[in-house]
């Protein structure tokens, strides 16, 4: 068998090189995860960060004591052009390490914008004004891989990345062409096909650098019906790996908005052979009680979904009232949804400390890693199972279920 030691060698070469790629920017099982990008600039101004004991603490290690193990965080092209010094690629880079050295997972959200991308907004870069098509499209895989080779020098290896924000309706716009806008003539594919160039430029800009990364498009508005855009966007050569969805529950109807999000969301990855992630959520903490109850409830039907594979509250650090200085300027007022308490609050908790909102981000953790180390003496017997919030399940139940055997746990769909 004079072949057997070259055999030998390559397999060893393929085990060491497929173990690296298998952690390579691995996402966790189900994220649980935040928008901090904020953090930066309410540091800078003097805001710091409290565990419920009142113990000063870094953010990114707070997040992760109260049960996330993924962090996103947004990047501009070039926000001092208004804005200031934030969320470019610098601030973004140094964000994303410290999320890395708390072993957490990172969530790059590209804007393709100098400020917020979104719906009713997706300014073009300054620096890009009066480009082509073709140039636009370059321009965003430069930019893409930029950012992303400073991350990969950084020694940060991001799970996901997000090509664009909230891109219902295309991206970089501007008065003179719009050479990226849905609207108002959607059904017309030229404007389609501008679009899919430019998130696709991005896509393959990932893919070059960080091809183990899952690439999401994203669009707001979880409960509505978006299969018609998925289609188009398809139709014309869009690229995804996972459907990233906004999703903000108003309190009075959450049941209702959360059992249509999910469904969506589940019905989409369906139907296009993919993963789906709630990038953000978010919901007003005025009810304390009522605002755990849409969080938990949003928990509970994702997690019993074959597809959703995490949820992300958008920007849970802001407190007291704090805003960007640039919204002044706008005439904006502050973020009405942080998850932190304020100077003077009623309920005697240390301000800048963590609100009852974000305990369903504890409760799922605290739920999947108790059946992960279980003391019982039943789990050292046969096999148990487990629906995802914590319930015995028997082994016939259909969907995702949580398998126990030994000291071992692991998810399973059964049909």
């Amino acid at each position: 068998m004079p072949h057997l030691p070259r055999v030998l060698h390559f397999l060893a070469f393929f085990i060491l090189h497929s173990s690296f790629l298998i952690s390579f920017a691995q996402a966790p099982d189900f994220a649980r995860g935040a928008d901090i990008s904020w953090c930066t600039e309410m540091e800078a101004q003097g805001y710091d960060f409290y565990n419920s004991d009142g113990t000063q603490t870094d953010l990114f290690a707070l997040m992760k004591e109260t049960g996330m193990n993924a962090i996103r965080l947004r990047v501009w092209v070039n926000p001092e052009t208004a804005y200031g010094p934030w969320c470019d690629k610098d601030d973004v880079v140094a964000k994303a390490v410290r999320a890395d050295e708390q072993g957490m997972s990172v969530m790059i959200d590209f804007h393709y914008s100098d400020f917020f991308a979104d719906p009713s907004r997706q300014d073009k870069p300054a620096a890009w004004s009066g480009y082509t098509a073709s140039q636009l499209t370059q321009a965003i895989a430069q930019h893409t891989t930029d950012v992303l080779q400073a991350l990969d020098s950084a020694g940060v290896q991001p799970a996901w990345v997000q090509v664009g924000n909230e891109t219902n309706n295309g991206m970089l716009w501007d008065d003179a062409d719009d050479l990226g806008y849905l609207w108002p003539n959607a059904s017309a594919y030229g404007e389609w096909d501008n679009y899919v160039a430019f998130s696709n430029a991005g896509y393959q800009a990932v893919k070059d650098i960080f091809p183990q990364a899952l690439v999401i498009v994203h669009l707001a508005d979880a409960h509505k019906d978006w299969s018609w855009w998925w289609e188009r966007f398809t139709a014309a050569g869009g690229k995804f790996d996972m459907i990233g969805l906004s999703h903000y529950p108003d309190l009075t109807t959450y049941a209702t908005n959360n059992t249509l999000a999910c469904n969506r969301a589940e019905a989409l990855a369906e139907a296009y052979g993919v993963e789906a992630m709630i990038v953000e959520t978010a919901v007003s903490p005025d009810d304390e009680d009522t605002a755990t109850a849409a969080l938990q409830d949003l928990f509970n039907k994702a997690r019993a979904t074959t597809h959703i594979q995490g949820i992300f509250y958008w920007e849970p650090e802001v407190y007291n009232y704090w805003k960007p200085t640039y919204y002044a300027t706008l005439g904006w007022n502050s973020w009405d949804k942080g998850a932190l308490y304020s100077t003077g609050n009623s309920a005697g908790a240390h301000y800048g400390s963590p609100m009852p909102t974000l305990s369903p981000f504890t409760n799922d953790a605290d739920t999947y890693d108790a059946i992960q180390s279980p003391t019982a003496p039943e789990h050292e017997a046969a096999k148990t199972y487990y629906t995802l919030t914590g319930q015995r399940a028997v082994p016939s139940a259909t969907g995702l279920i949580i398998e126990r055997s030994g000291s071992t746990a692991r998810k399973i769909l059964t049909r």
